[in-house]
């Protein structure tokens, strides 16, 4: 039966001014960073995409990596698009990267004009696309030039190899030098994409206020900490989870008892909310409004649509803001 997305799809989504552009983002994002593999269950990706659509959810986020193997989400993205959403490629936003270890040899990896170049035209292949919406540099590179890496950024979009650019992983100063160097050029930074939740808040220090002033997006992403601020490892590691697999970069020493004490207190002042620990988790960053989406992963349909609902509530008391604050603890930071 062929697939046939929701006419209420747009109805309950919250959408969001990117930065100082014409784009908005649907506030929670699709990361394809797990779960759509070629370990995976190819039906069970395909209807998470399809249920992600039916919410409202235009942005699906990728890399060059993204797998396992590396490439095996593009490639298997590519051909759930081709079966499903032949029509509708105009209503999303689709994003790419590139900047870790893709091949082996001295240009595979990085920032430099060949590989960026090289591995933008492998995605495109791999998702049978003929630009992607948003393509980032998915981390600065401290030996190519950064004005190589911007030029580069900036000719794939006057090439029409993609739409906007983005980065990710840019800590502050290397992030201002960058917009800088994408402004002279012409093409400006549409987004940034950094590490942000409850347990990793690097950004808070500067970056949130230089994208402001920059009026550059910004989508976070790991919001639930790999799966740490919600219930499921609230007693321990279920088999099925993602720290049980024998494939990944995650181990039981990522959950610590320090971060299961504050999820358990954090866990209590989500059901006063009404709401589980990781509806809250997205909640607590976008109520702030310099956050444009949270970009989420799901093993399955249920579980995206739990954290669609967080957009149903992102109103914070000051109380409950400091009980989080105390829960989180001092370390936090």
């Amino acid at each position: 039966m062929n697939y046939i997305p929701s006419i209420n799809r747009y109805q309950n989504m919250v959408y969001n001014r990117c930065g100082n552009s014409g784009i908005k983002l649907s506030a929670i994002s699709l990361g394809l960073w797990h779960n759509f593999g070629d370990v995976d269950d190819f039906k069970n990706s395909a209807n998470i995409i399809k249920t992600a659509f039916d919410a409202g959810i235009t942005h699906f986020d990728l890399a060059n990596n993204y797998g396992p193997s590396p490439g095996s989400a593009e490639i298997n993205f590519g051909k759930i698009l081709k079966q499903n959403f032949s029509g509708y490629r105009d209503e999303m936003m689709i994003s790419s990267k590139a900047g870790y270890t893709m091949w082996p040899g001295p240009y595979g990896d990085w920032g430099s004009k060949k590989y960026l170049i090289s591995s933008l035209n492998q995605s495109l292949k791999r998702m049978q696309l003929d630009y992607v919406d948003i393509f980032y540099h998915h981390r600065p590179d401290p030996e190519t030039p950064l004005e190589e890496t911007m030029a580069t950024l900036d000719l794939i979009v006057r090439q029409g190899k993609a739409l906007y650019i983005g980065l990710s992983n840019y800590k502050t100063p290397e992030f201002l030098k960058a917009i800088n160097i994408l402004k002279d050029l012409g093409t400006p930074c549409l987004i940034h994409q950094p590490k942000y939740s409850m347990f990793e808040r690097w950004v808070e220090e500067s970056l949130l206020n230089a994208l402001e002033q920059n009026q550059v997006g910004c989508i976070p992403f790991s919001p639930l900490a790999q799966g740490l601020l919600t219930n499921k490892y609230l007693n321990g590691i279920p088999d099925n989870s993602r720290l049980a697999k024998p494939h990944g970069f995650l181990t039981s020493q990522y959950a610590t008892a320090d971060k299961i004490t504050k999820a358990r207190k954090l866990n209590l002042i989500a059901a006063q909310r009404n709401q589980t620990l990781a509806q809250m988790a997205i909640a607590w960053l976008l109520k702030d409004q310099r956050i444009t989406s949270v970009l989420v992963g799901a093993s399955s349909p249920s579980q995206l649509l739990d954290s669609v609902k967080s957009t149903e509530n992102i109103y914070f008391e000051n109380a409950e803001l400091l009980n989080i604050e105390q829960a989180l603890g001092s370390s936090t930071f």
